[in-house]
Formats: C-alpha cells, structure tokens, sequence
C-alpha cells in the first residue's frame, strides 16, 4: 500500500500537476498544528527534492510563523479525481521573502515574473521523504474551478492596504509567536 521513494520521481511531478489542491502542514515544538488548503496553480516542483510555492496574504500566516522556528513541513495531495492516491512530501520548510534576491529569481525562473494579488512570501520545502498509499478512503470529488474570492479582495485592498493588513493580522501566530523572527 504505501511507498517510499528516494525523490520527486517524474511519475510523482506528473501526479502533483493533476491535483487542484494541496495542504500544507507544520508546527512548532510547542503549539497548535497549522493544516491549510492550498492551490496548486501556486506551487511549482524545482527539481527532484525541493518544492517552492507562492503564499497569498490570508486571515493568518501560521506556516511562516513554523518556517522561523523549526521548520517541520508536510504537503499532501489527495487524488479526487481518477485513480486513488495520496502523496505526502514531507521535510524542511523555509520562508523565502519577497522583495530578495532569491524571491525574485524564483519568481522570474519558475512563475513568469508573475505575482498573483496578495503575493507575501514564499515557503521553500527541502523534500526528506517522498510517500505515497493507496488513498481508498478519500471521497471522489469533480474539480469544479478556482476561487477567485482571494485574489479579488487582494486586488481591491492593493498594496498599501495589504501591507496594513498584514502588519494587523499577520505578525503573530495563534500561539503568540511572532511570524517574522
């Protein structure tokens, strides 16, 4: 049923390019775990160990809260659709800021020089293990199309206003750390 492999096997690349959703999740030593949904048309595979993925502006930033302390980081993908599957890419988180070097030849490399609204950061994850299992017990779902809700609000707030948000919102986790440390 479940199975190992030593990397981001092209079969695997291929299986992420199908899915529409991932969830990342990650944790500190002491605190809540943080699971979120995310879209895949965020997240691009860079090579056969590390996985980037453009984070938008939200009502939190728990996951970059965990990339400044430990870094512990999971993302599952679940097949909906077609054959069941579930894959987990599990390893070491980091924040890649924007507006530095790295961010930008990241996002010139692997996104187009394209930002979505909302754009805050990315999360860099240093792949240790590669699983998949069978993914039986995950419903069958019709992928339907992509929220536009985030993007929009992020458009209207623009930058100064997104930037007021997140000094407001998005500077300390649920457990009283602060995200930027």
């Amino acid at each position: 049923m479940a199975k190992v492999f030593p990397s981001i096997e092209p079969q695997i690349v291929k299986f992420i390019a199908r899915q529409h959703i991932f969830f990342a999740a990650s944790a500190a030593a002491k605190g809540y775990v943080n699971l979120s949904p995310r879209s895949t048309a965020c997240l691009r595979v860079l090579d056969e160990h590390h996985v980037v993925y453009l984070d938008k502006t939200g009502s939190g930033n728990e996951t970059a809260g965990h990339m400044a302390r430990d870094g512990r980081m999971t993302l599952m993908f679940c097949a909906f659709e077609g054959p069941p599957l579930i894959l987990r890419l599990y390893g070491q988180g980091r924040l890649v800021a924007r507006g530095g070097s790295e961010y930008a030849a990241l996002l010139a490399a692997h996104f187009d020089n394209s930002e979505p609204p909302g754009a805050r950061h990315m999360i860099h994850l240093a792949c240790k293990r590669v699983q998949t299992s069978c993914g039986y017990g995950v419903p069958q779902f019709g992928f339907e199309s992509e929220r536009t809700a985030l993007d929009e609000w992020a458009a209207r707030k623009g930058e100064a206003g997104l930037e007021a948000y997140r000094a407001e919102k998005n500077m300390i986790s649920i457990d009283g750390l602060p995200i930027y440390a």
